[in-house]
């Protein structure tokens, strides 16, 4: 499979999960509303989702993917599926291990992780008793992810981005289905983390079946591949995972806020993952197993290019994303989650806390696909460094703003610290000459702020004039303006783009009618 065509495969299933995720936050939000309990699974759903964004999308694949398309490239695909048994034996054991310690540690956790929390002892308690059903899911979802990344370096790309999906179907099932019988939304919602997460480990395991690679659980040994296969993961857990990291941070300082702040933050972090997740998740993972056989077979000036057209096509999307997400922040929560117990006043909170989010969401993109630079060569030492720095910043920052700015603060602190995130990165790989701000690139970057201030302009105009029929109504009719507002902003970012020579439709045609025949 092309990179063209596994980036639109990885994007448009993570796409659909992510619009999954948002029916799944609306129900969640006009059932239960800002409050305790909704603060307690957040918290608790934090947890899991943490680990596994380090794990299944951060430094487990990004160590392992690299070994196992050299070894299927130089040994063949039965020595690679091989190391891939062993790493899937050796993972399952250290998991195990860890869900169990976490379980039994989980107030103690807690207390280090969420201290505010304790404020409320009824919202502390619903947290632990949460926790404890959700964080199970890493152990599924951890060696799910192994098994995605052997169908990666396969080629095949559907299975594993497709998973996700089963995750929102699955606790909307829970929330309205098993709620009566297990003692509530929130019991329900955690037992639908769980449950989803086997789901998606059945679901990969059959894909990887079906393609003739049996995952079978054999007799653990550590051979050279595994020793470097940790090796590689232990700096990566903080490299990879550097975002993932202030965002538990943006968890401990924000544990201290009122009640709500934390939903604020969640559902604006929502909306500010949808183009990180479809852009920055999909371009790296369709990279990756491109950049690390051109680095290991020592083309290096074809892997600097490869990254350069990686960050190309991430600006493209993630520019005007940003900039539209920026302008239209309140409609957008207005339409998408204002009902039931979610009133204006939490719209307009969450509102002000995605302007501050989605300032960073280039870097937050940027630093996805500039870390597959550095894991493409099996490097994961240097974004450790980096990592550091930004974990320290951005503690720094969240003291500085939150008690100003509160919610907002600590998603500004997110925002800049994940910019020092970027440029570092780039100075990283410019000493490791791999220079990528080259005059094509820096001419890319002008024709993308050009085309974004021609799409803000004629979106700000729009706006003005239909602001009370999206804000103020209810019904159909919001919904109507705001996807007509949004689909004039992407006609008038495109057209701009095409007349900029940024892109071109006849290309673009040329290649769809390609993929047709």
């Amino acid at each position: 499979m092309g990179v063209f065509k596994a980036t639109f495969v990885v994007g448009f299933f993570t796409l659909v999960s992510r619009l999954g995720g948002f029916v799944r936050d609306a129900l969640m939000l006009s059932i239960i509303g800002v409050g305790p309990i909704m603060d307690a699974f957040i918290v608790a759903f934090k947890f899991p989702n943490f680990f596994r964004r380090i794990s299944a999308e951060g430094a487990f694949s990004s160590a392992f993917v690299p070994i196992y398309s050299g070894l299927q490239a130089k040994e063949g695909k039965t020595i690679a599926f091989e190391f891939a048994k062993q790493a899937f034996a050796i993972m399952g054991i250290i998991l195990l291990i860890f869900v169990a310690c976490f379980e039994i540690f989980t107030p103690q956790l807690m207390r280090v992780f969420a201290p505010g929390l304790l404020e409320t002892q009824e919202r502390f308690q619903m947290a632990v008793d949460f926790t404890r059903i959700t964080f199970p899911y890493i152990l599924f979802i951890s060696l799910a992810s192994l098994m995605g990344g052997v169908l990666n370096s396969l080629g095949k790309f559907a299975a594993w981005s497709a998973a996700p999906i089963l995750l929102n179907v699955i606790m909307i099932a829970s929330m309205l289905l098993l709620a009566p019988w297990v003692g509530g939304h929130g019991v329900a919602l955690a037992w639908g983390v769980f449950i989803s997460g086997v789901a998606q480990f059945v679901l990969l395991w059959i894909s990887l079946y079906r393609n003739r690679h049996v995952m079978i659980i054999v007799k653990p040994q550590l051979t050279e591949n595994i020793k470097i296969l940790f090796r590689k993961m232990v700096p990566g857990i903080i490299g990879a995972g550097v975002f993932q990291i202030n965002v538990f941070v943006d968890m401990w300082i924000g544990s201290f806020l009122a009640v709500g702040g934390l939903t604020y933050i969640h559902v604006a972090d929502r909306l500010n993952q949808l183009p990180l997740s479809v852009i920055g998740i999909a371009i790296s993972t369709a990279f990756l197993p491109t950049l690390s056989g051109l680095f290991q077979t020592g083309k290096q000036q074809e892997a600097t290019q490869e990254l350069r057209r990686a960050i190309s096509y991430a600006m493209l999307m993630t520019v005007p994303a940003a900039t539209a997400l920026f302008l239209l922040s309140l409609p957008i929560t207005k339409v998408l989650f204002q009902r039931g117990a979610f009133t204006m006043a939490d719209s307009i909170a969450t509102a002000h806390t995605i302007e501050a989010f989605v300032i960073g969401l280039p870097a937050y993109v940027l630093a996805k696909v500039l870390s597959t630079g550095f894991f493409a060569r099996q490097d994961t030492t240097t974004p450790v460094i980096v990592g550091i720095i930004c974990v320290v910043v951005n503690f720094c920052l969240n003291l500085l703003f939150m008690k100003p700015l509160a919610h907002v603060g600590i998603a500004l602190a997110t925002t800049i610290s994940s910019w020092v995130n970027v440029t570092l990165l780039i100075l990283m790989l410019k000493r490791s000459k791999i220079s990528l701000l080259d005059k094509m690139m820096r001419m890319t970057l002008v024709k993308i702020l050009i085309c974004c201030i021609a799409m803000a302009a004629v979106l700000q105009l729009i706006y003005a004039k239909i602001k009370t029929h999206i804000v103020d109504c209810f019904g159909v009719v919001p919904w109507i303006l705001l996807t007509i507002l949004i689909a004039i902003g992407m006609v008038v970012y495109f057209s701009s783009a095409h007349l900029v020579r940024l892109i071109s439709f006849t290309e673009l045609l040329a290649i769809l009618r390609r993929r047709k025949s």
